[in-house]
């Protein structure tokens, strides 16, 4: 008996996963103080590296806008290897209220892929904190996605997180679930937890290593390819089973300058895949990441 992956749904369950946490609001319904936003600008992103205290010392934070674009040297989908070697660009865009509503827009370019504008997504979202000590936090969101070829199995996507950090903000972790829906559903989980070293504080700058480590559960249906003999005819019969198992597990090293308004960010990452029944054995793959984000403060 042979098997066989239905790799597609894996590829576009992984990439929209990433988009629907990252994009997710995250804004006190109060006055927020720098500590809060700082949290807020350190969950919400794609890359999910930005910690950005520094440059919110210089802003007044009621409001405001915040650009960022991603560069990935490699594409691997749930950390495997689809073949091709490309890159990836992932532009965004943002914005604040003090209210705790926020909007982002955002999409993904791929290098090799046909429309290279792969699609794009509209969020908008809630966050707020739990406890006195607000060392709790949570955030709903809804996303939309639009495709460049029409694709219509995932349109949509609902998702809660939660996080915790220590008072010092040098541990943290979040827990982010989301349920994708279009023409065919499925359901995610990741975890990610980190630890924030400050290796550098300048007045008008600091430089910061924050590694961290995320793992991807998700639903997806596997299929397998059965040989049949019937009338001394063979034919294949393809039997249909959804899962929910651990897909890919990385690791994240980056280090990040921040300046009055900017922040940029080189980070290397590490993939283990975990290999499902119908794979076969998955290597570790690794790719490195550039970002460089602005944050526009008004009232």
């Amino acid at each position: 008996m042979n098997t066989q992956p239905l790799f597609n749904k894996q590829v576009l369950v992984f990439w929209l996963l990433l988009f629907t946490a990252a994009t997710n609001a995250n804004l006190h319904a109060q006055e927020p103080k720098e500590d809060e936003i700082d949290m807020l600008l350190d969950e919400l992103f794609f890359n999910d590296e930005q910690f950005m205290n520094d440059i919110l010392n210089s802003f007044n934070t009621n409001n405001f806008i915040y650009t960022n674009v991603s560069f990935n040297s490699n594409t691997f989908f749930t950390g495997r290897d689809s073949g091709i070697d490309q890159f990836n660009m992932v532009p965004q865009i943002s914005y604040y209220s003090a209210s705790g509503f926020n909007i982002s827009v955002s999409g993904i370019y791929y290098e090799n892929f046909s429309p290279n504008w792969d699609f794009t997504n509209v969020s908008v979202g809630y966050y707020n904190t739990l406890g006195q000590k607000k060392l709790f936090n949570y955030n709903v969101g809804y996303t939309r996605y639009f495709y460049a070829n029409g694709w219509d199995v995932f349109t949509n996507s609902i998702s809660l997180s939660l996080g915790v950090r220590n008072k010092k903000r040098t541990l943290g972790t979040k827990l982010t679930t989301s349920y994708l829906f279009g023409t065919d559903q499925s359901f995610q989980i990741v975890s990610r937890s980190y630890a924030n070293l400050n290796l550098n504080q300048g007045k008008h700058y600091s430089l910061k290593l924050r590694p961290q480590i995320s793992f991807v559960i998700a639903q997806q249906t596997i299929a397998l390819e059965q040989l049949n003999t019937q009338n001394e005819i063979p034919t294949i019969e393809y039997i249909y089973n959804d899962i929910f198992d651990l897909l890919n597990t990385q690791i994240n090293i980056p280090l990040t300058l921040i300046t009055k308004s900017w922040d940029f960010e080189l980070g290397y990452n590490i993939n283990f895949p975990s290999r499902l029944e119908t794979e076969p054995e998955l290597k570790t793959t690794g790719f490195v990441n550039l970002s460089i984000g602005y944050l526009i403060d008004f009232i």
